[in-house]
């Protein structure tokens, strides 16, 4: 599986150390960043029309984090030189073939006189002693406890920047007071909204997903174990570093750079079955792989894990950008525990891909009537009218088997294998889009959380019968939750599972949640619905 490659490599060294002296002239800010604003100054010196600047940009920035680092500068530099040579500007024109190395950079009218100026002005300020420009305010000058009506964008660099801002401002103290981060989902840190992408993958035992991630990595990756039987008894994610090397569950949740902090709430008994397996692979540059134990089935599952083991595939579920349902032609059954598993990923449809693994042990027609029976044992468990997206195929190093498959087998496969690659290889293009949408319905949870909560603490009575009065709002829990959805109009699909959330509630004094704070809650709509929309107005497209 190829990813484009950011073509520092295929850049010579004297072409490097003039683009770098150009990105420094170009970054007005000096915080390693060409903004929108920097680039429509510096690139209307190549002379193209605004259109072709406006392409250069999309794919200069194809994971829209709304400005440039210097490997996309050079992206871009190529890019204009390539267009001032006659070349349309499309999206696969950097992986077409067009000989990169010996490629001019691109003719800038006027960068020259306007370089030797700023040299000239550094020399004077220098020969007077004048002290240094202070640097632009960074991301730590934002964690402050004063939650301001509008959230100035002026010390925001990127969209991801801006979330960040905007949660530490207006979304987390809500979280904070309500307590979501113990009845959903823990309080978001740094590394959360830095993280890469992730695609866990879910299914039975021997469905082939360690084989499916090697096979994506044309290599092991550090303590696969690979086999007929249940071989894999851990998480393992399967994440870029500099060696190859498997680092504990104890270790990982605790460091700061990693976004998996939360798996603390599960204790040391899922700990024990988690890991990170690092090594350094050009794929994982771009995607963080998240490797399942397999889901038990028949007399296996009645052995209880020792952990909440659908909790944590749910916690995972609403990190990740993509999750594969693996299948194989031998394992259409979906278990008890399958079905648990499937059932929450409730509010992740949109990432769930079903494939239908190892499809060339069966013969065309067989797998027909697999490829239906398999429909059939989802329709029941997803409930939902529409179709699953299933690719079909043989996720592994060994040939298609011609034998088996046949001509008519081998061409869909090869279609099937594509398609689903293809939609691997948009995950790093998507990844702003899915991170502000997770943002977004994060905030929406987060707001009827807090109305469900002031609820029941004002349902609770001034002094006597405190007791009886909780159990009795824990018994009609549903109840409750309608009156709060007609009160302050709240759309029904939005409210949590009614017996996961009741099982939690069991362990909490209602008396000592807070009552609504209507401020909050406006500071969170505010959000949605002003500073969100402004954050992607900025950051979009300088030439839209």
């Amino acid at each position: 599986m190829e990813f484009d490659p950011i073509p520092i490599g295929s850049c010579s060294k004297e072409n490097q150390i003039i683009y770098q002296q150009w990105f420094n002239y170009a970054d007005s800010d000096g915080d390693g960043r060409i903004t929108g604003s920097d680039a429509t100054k510096f690139f209307a010196m190549s002379n193209l029309s605004r259109q072709d600047l406006k392409q250069v940009w999309a794919i200069a920035d194809s994971k829209r984090q709304g400005y440039l680092g210097f490997a996309e500068f050079i992206i871009a530099m190529q890019l204009i030189s390539l267009a001032q040579s006659g070349q349309p500007i499309t999206q696969d024109l950097l992986s077409s073939g067009v000989e990169l190395k010996n490629l001019k950079p691109p003719t800038m009218d006027g960068l020259d006189v306007l370089m030797a100026k700023k040299r000239h002005k550094e020399k004077e300020v220098d020969s007077n002693g004048s002290s240094p420009l202070q640097p632009s305010p960074s991301s730590s000058s934002w964690f402050s406890s004063k939650s301001t009506k509008r959230v100035s964008l002026s010390s925001v660099t990127s969209i991801i920047d801006g979330l960040k801002k905007l949660y530490i401002q207006k979304l987390r103290p809500l979280e904070a007071t309500y307590r979501f981060n113990d009845f959903v989902s823990p309080l978001l840190t740094n590394s959360d909204f830095e993280a890469k992408p992730m695609v866990m993958l879910l299914g039975q035992y021997s469905t082939g997903k360690t084989t499916f991630i090697k096979h994506l990595l044309k290599s092991s990756y550090p303590g696969a174990h690979i086999g007929p039987e249940p071989t894999t008894d851990r998480f393992v994610v399967v994440m870029s570093g500099p060696d190859e090397r498997s680092i504990p569950g104890n270790t990982v949740a605790v460091q700061a750079d990693m976004p998996f902090s939360g798996l603390t709430s599960f204790g040391t008994a899922f700990l024990s079955k988690f890991e990170c397996s690092q090594m350094p692979h050009p794929l994982l540059d771009h995607i963080t792989f998240v490797d399942s134990p397999g889901v038990l089935s028949g007399e296996k599952q009645r052995t209880q894990r020792s952990y909440d083991f659908t909790g944590v595939t749910s916690w995972f579920a609403a990190k990740c950008d993509l999750i594969l349902l693996l299948f194989d032609p031998h394992k259409l059954d979906i278990s008890d525990e399958f079905k648990r598993v499937i059932s929450s990923l409730r509010g992740h449809d949109d990432k769930i891909r079903v494939v239908l693994n190892k499809a060339d042990q069966v013969d065309t027609q067989q797998l027909m009537r697999v490829y239906g029976a398999l429909m059939w044992s989802l329709g029941k468990v997803l409930n939902t009218p529409e179709v699953m997206r299933v690719y079909i195929g043989s996720f592994n190093d060994k040939p298609i088997n011609d034998a088996v498959s046949g001509p008519i087998g081998k061409e869909l496969f090869e279609k099937e294998q594509e398609d689903l690659l293809s939609d691997l290889k948009d995950i790093p293009k998507k990844a702003c889009d899915r991170r502000i949408n997770e943002f977004v319905k994060r905030a929406r949870a987060a707001k009827i959380h807090a109305y469900i909560i002031s609820h029941l603490k004002k349902e609770m009575p001034a002094m006597m019968g405190k007791a009886k009065a909780q159990q009795k709002l824990i018994d009609n829990l549903a109840a409750a939750f309608g009156k709060v959805q007609r009160e302050f109009h709240l759309p029904p699909g939005d409210f949590p599972d009614v017996e996961h959330f009741r099982e939690t509630l069991s362990g909490y004094n209602f008396d000592k949640f807070e009552k609504l704070k209507p401020k909050m809650i406006q500071a969170v709509d505010d959000m949605l619905g002003y500073d969100i929309p402004n954050l992607l107005k900025n950051f979009r497209n300088p030439y839209d």
